[in-house]
């Protein structure tokens, strides 16, 4: 299927950006970005090194010595993609528990998004992407041909969020957060991420509660012809 060379899939966590992206992709035979690895490889680093998460001059600064880079899954251990911190392999330390509570107080400086958003267009620029964000279609790419994005309630997300935690944890490991928790902490990340994640004024809306994801795909393949 011939399609849009930059498509860009927004929404809050756990409106199902990353699973849509990622198929989207295969289908097609893009690349698929997720662009928040980016921002956790950057909390991974910052709590590796004790920078002050609050200190957005000093995390900038991080960000340009920095160097995460996102590729195709090489190894096959359930990875959506390979992330890479200057040459190390962090793919799974990015998704602990202390980094989900990190990175939107760190992914919400202007120094730190500044420096993240040129990276991202920079790996837009050859197109047959699917970038997957919370700004993608508003910001970083505003002249992409197709932006989607992806909305659901919080129940869904958090019941969502909550699967996955099980499948990463395993139902009674002592680690795994509870539903309440899953809940607070989704609300906690929209209220620090509300002015970063509205949908471009073209974005085509998909509320995924009650679909599945077949369905969704199907709903943007519809959208992916439209464009062709």
């Amino acid at each position: 299927m011939r399609g849009p060379q930059r498509i860009t899939i927004d929404g809050p966590a756990g409106a199902g950006k990353s699973t849509i992206g990622e198929q989207l992709a295969q289908k097609l035979g893009y690349i698929y970005i997720d662009t928040g690895a980016m921002y956790r490889a950057l909390t991974w680093l910052a709590l590796q090194e004790q920078v002050d998460i609050n200190d957005g001059p000093a995390l900038g600064r991080l960000a340009l010595s920095s160097e995460i880079v996102i590729s195709r899954p090489n190894i096959a251990d359930g990875r959506q993609y390979t992330v890479t911190l200057r040459g190390r392999d962090i793919t799974w330390d990015i998704r602990s528990a202390q980094v989900t509570r990190a990175v939107s107080p760190v992914s919400i400086h202007p120094e730190v998004r500044t420096v993240i958003r040129s990276r991202q267009r920079a790996m837009a620029q050859y197109g047959h992407v699917v970038m997957v964000g919370r700004d993608i279609g508003a910001v970083v790419l505003p002249d992409a041909e197709l932006k989607i994005y992806l909305t659901a309630s919080l129940e869904e997300r958090a019941r969502r969020r909550y699967a996955e935690l099980v499948v990463q944890f395993g139902q009674d490991n002592p680690a795994l957060p509870s539903m309440q928790q899953v809940v607070s902490d989704i609300q906690r990340r929209d209220s620090i991420d509300r002015e970063n994640m509205q949908p471009a004024p073209d974005a085509i809306i998909v509320d995924t509660d009650n679909l599945s994801i077949a369905q969704v795909l199907e709903i943007i393949c519809r959208h992916v012809e439209d464009k062709a």
